[in-house]
């Protein structure tokens, strides 16, 4: 299959991910399990015969959730709601709510109130690297084992499990690969068209993905690349959903090589042990894996990641997406910006809304950045 054509494919769903999902229920006839967070242990939703999908927020206006929350609330998790208040997610069976921050844990809460479907609380620990997270983390995995069965009707199997382990790992790998390829030939792709990849990825059906991913990766590395020196960036924080971020980071002869985002490099970073119990290799996942600061393992880890990142990507410039009222984000701020000044690597905090347009005060801002490199 040609690049352009599967690299539309994967534009194509991340601009319209619930025709797809539509689509995929007509014709498998799988129950949808939506899920609102990158903590989500999918291998469990797998193994149960349903496709679990990321939501991520599609409607422009934000009316029905604002008589909900308050205006000052996360908008990704307005967005959620609104989408669920709207209508527009009629077509999924249930939703999972991983505890990962206050907004998630006061979204399922609205969300079990006002809109019908069946409902899963993941109870995260909040310190992952305390003595007692992985056996609290994995008696948290056997309760939504449970509670899927029962909801759905269906005995997850040790083989499923396995199967679902495996097959998350082969998508990762491939994902992984493909933010390799971009760090070892800057510009390979857009990094638009890469955060299309990582987006629609969480939306569609994992074979196919995989199917796909072999294919890109197949054309992208058999493709000529003529190596030029662009100044090489780095996205760090919560989500990134806009293009043109980075169409201006390109339009500079810069590259976005690597991302550490929700919206990115943290849905597929860490791979679940296939050699072990797989109960335990999802927990073992989960709590060794780099995680977001909605989980607690200090600054000092955070600022360790970026320094990995920077040292391995050859990082030139950080441009840090704050989302607003992000509060696990905007707590961690103050310390990552002493660790990046005195790492003296240039960065820019943008802080911005979900659907918000890049006005000119904020491009002002980047474009200098990037002029500095």
């Amino acid at each position: 299959m040609q690049k352009e054509k599967i690299i539309n494919r994967f534009r194509e769903v991340a601009r319209a991910p619930y025709p797809y999902l539509q689509k995929l229920k007509k014709k498998t006839g799988k129950a949808l399990i939506g899920s609102t967070c990158a903590f989500t242990p999918e291998e469990f939703i797998l193994a149960a015969g349903a496709h679990p999908f990321r939501i991520f927020g599609e409607s422009e206006s934000l009316s029905g959730a604002d008589a909900h929350i308050q205006a000052y609330g996360c908008s990704m998790v307005r967005g959620m709601l609104e989408d669920g208040l709207s209508g527009k997610l009629e077509f999924l069976d249930g939703v999972v709510f991983p505890h990962a921050c206050d907004s998630i844990q006061r979204l399922s809460d609205i969300w079990r109130l006002n809109i019908k479907s069946l409902h899963f609380d993941v109870l995260l620990p909040v310190k992952l690297d305390s003595p007692l997270a992985k056996s609290y983390f994995t008696d948290v995995l056997k309760r939504f084992r449970k509670d899927l069965e029962k909801a759905l009707e269906v005995e997850i199997t040790e083989e499923a499990l396995k199967e679902a382990v495996a097959l998350m790992n082969n998508l990762r790998r491939r994902l992984i690969r493909l933010y390799g390829l971009q760090s070892e030939r800057p510009g390979i792709l857009s990094g638009s068209d890469l955060s299309a990849v990582v987006k629609a990825a969480m939306v569609m059906e994992k074979q196919e993905t995989v199917t796909l991913l072999d294919d890109l990766l197949e054309a992208l590395e058999n493709e000529p690349f003529s190596q030029r020196p662009p100044k090489r960036i780095l996205i760090s924080g919560s989500i990134c959903s806009h293009p043109d971020i980075y169409q201006m980071i390109e339009g500079k002869g810069a590259v976005v090589v690597w991302d550490d985002l929700c919206s990115g490099s943290r849905y597929f970073e860490g791979l679940a042990a296939e050699d072990k119990e797989p109960v335990e290799a999802v927990t073992g996942r989960f709590t060794e894996r780099y995680v977001c600061p909605a989980k607690h393992l200090g600054v000092k880890f955070q600022m360790e990641n970026l320094k990995k990142l920077v040292k391995e990507h050859k990082i030139d410039g950080i441009l840090f997406m704050l989302l607003k009222f992000c509060e696990p984000f905007s707590f961690d701020y103050p310390d990552i910006k002493t660790g990046l000044e005195q790492m003296e690597i240039p960065f820019l905090l943008v802080e911005m809304d979900r659907h918000n347009e890049v006005d000119e005060q904020m491009r002002t801002r980047i474009d200098t950045m990037l002029e500095i490199l």
